[in-house]
């Protein structure tokens, strides 16, 4: 039985066929153990990191960072049974030259790409079903020198590069004011850390324009935020370049595709209702100074998650899907919570949220949140999902008309609460009031039932204690 084993792209969640390499954690010659994380990958759902299914040493690194891998290729080869001599013939590694590029990835030893410098606070956890935490400490290496043919594991060579050579200008140069300059054309690699790699491409801004202030020339935070915030000191892009193309790939193709396919198979209806809120956001207060929620983050959004729970199961024709030949209503609640990423929009949900308590509705809304914001969702979290909230008020934002998610029938939108000029008990006041649009398949929701779902979602946040003594 060969040693080495090909670990290939696994399915990280249904329906997705491709990955992109996002970031390599281990190197070709490095020691690995069960279950350590080797790579990040960006689907079309959310970004992951992939657990090694063998311990024992890697020998080939398939495709390099950037690269758009199918499902089922190989990405990495490993060396199960390391300490037993030579490889034989036939398991000998064919090193590719992205396996054996060098980055810097911490300090001021540039290792090869990916390699963790020493290890995460509190260690990693796998995001895979059926793997177990990473309790394993990845180790530096010095930099490895360019590639050469090689026949065996051993021929591939680590010795350390040669001293950098200060720059004239840096060693010479009285201190003056920094003039700005174009960058030279970088021949090598580009140093830089895989957080500094990130930040570069969440912003748009290509590493190998930038002129790096680091130790040995590497490209560091304040020099990609220097690139933002001045695009006239550091250029960006070609000298007359009046467009720029962006790849259409990973979140941002998923819900393209799912935004064209839902506007145009579901006929849709948007309703509108302005409410007065100002009993809804004095309720909230209440529960922040209760002494069982002073740790609790509490915003306006439990208080309109809480009103549409309430409304569906009043109404459950709206938790339904259209099934060509039938009509499937869901006896369960899988509440999505769309939510603006550095990757684009993503609809998790909180599954059966019409179970929960208000304070565990509370403390799913803040993980799921949290999460999202970081990166994190799961391909899991993200299908499933039977209603959908969406909520526009924190960009300052009235209200809209939301698209429906695939497979579900109704789409809540939240807009800004404002203090408004309001007739109260037959008199002017100034009130909170916000503005609600519900979107719906009109194939399952006729006018009436999704104009009576809407009113008891304002009737609740109009007065939510009365709503629920009334309803329960």
């Amino acid at each position: 039985m060969t040693r080495v084993k090909e670990f290939n792209l696994p399915d990280l969640g249904e329906g997705l066929t491709e990955g992109e390499i996002l970031k390599w954690l281990v190197g070709v010659g490095d020691t690995i153990t069960l279950n350590q994380p080797i790579v990040e990958v960006e689907t079309a759902k959310a970004a992951v990191e992939i657990p090694a299914k063998w311990a024992g040493k890697v020998t080939r690194i398939f495709h390099a960072e950037g690269t758009m891998v199918e499902v089922g290729q190989p990405i990495i080869a490993i060396d199960t049974d390391p300490g037993a001599g030579e490889l034989p013939a036939d398991d000998l590694p064919q090193p590719s030259a992205e396996s054996l590029a060098a980055v810097e990835v911490a300090g001021d030893a540039p290792v090869e790409p990916g390699l963790i410098g020493g290890p995460a606070p509190g260690g990693r956890t796998a995001v895979l079903v059926g793997y177990g935490p990473r309790t394993a400490v990845a180790k530096r290496r010095a930099r490895t020198a360019a590639p050469a043919p090689v026949s065996t594991p051993a021929a591939v060579p680590r010795v350390p590069a040669a001293p950098p050579q200060p720059e004239p200008a840096r060693a010479q140069a009285a201190p003056t004011a920094p003039q700005p300059t174009a960058p030279a054309p970088r021949n090598g690699p580009v140093l830089a850390k895989p957080p500094v790699r990130k930040l570069a491409r969440d912003l748009g801004i290509d590493l190998g324009t930038l002129v790096g202030n680091g130790p040995q020339g590497s490209i560091t935070r304040d020099d990609v935020l220097a690139a933002q915030a001045a695009p006239a000191a550091v250029a960006t892009r070609a000298p007359g370049e009046r467009e720029e193309r962006i790849p259409v790939k990973g979140v941002r193709k998923l819900t393209a595709e799912n935004m064209v396919a839902s506007a145009f198979t579901a006929p849709h209806v948007t309703e509108f209702l302005t409410v007065d809120v100002t009993r809804s956001m004095k309720a909230l207060e209440r529960l922040k100074a209760h002494r069982d929620w002073r740790d609790v983050r509490v915003s306006p959004l439990l208080m309109v998650a809480k009103a549409a729970l309430v409304a569906l199961r009043r109404h459950p024709m709206v938790n339904s899907t259209w099934a060509g030949d039938e009509i499937v209503v869901k006896h369960y609640v899988n509440l999505g919570i769309a939510a603006a990423t550095q990757r684009g929009l993503i609809v998790p949900n909180i599954k059966d949220a019409q179970d929960l308590t208000t304070r565990e509705l509370a403390d799913a809304l803040t993980a799921l949140v949290g999460t999202a914001r970081e990166g994190r969702t799961p391909p899991a979290d993200m299908t499933g999902g039977t209603f959908t909230i969406t909520s526009v008020g924190v960009f300052g934002i009235d209200t809209g008309t939301p698209i429906l998610p695939p497979g579900e029938s109704g789409i809540l939108c939240f807009g800004a609460v404002r203090e408004q000029p309001w007739v109260h008990k037959g008199k002017i006041k100034i009130r909170q009031v916000t503005t609600l649009g519900l979107s719906f398949d009109h194939r399952i929701i006729d006018g009436e039932l999704g104009s009576k779902f809407l009113r008891d979602i304002g009737a609740f946040l109009e007065d939510p204690e009365g709503s629920l003594l009334a309803w329960s």
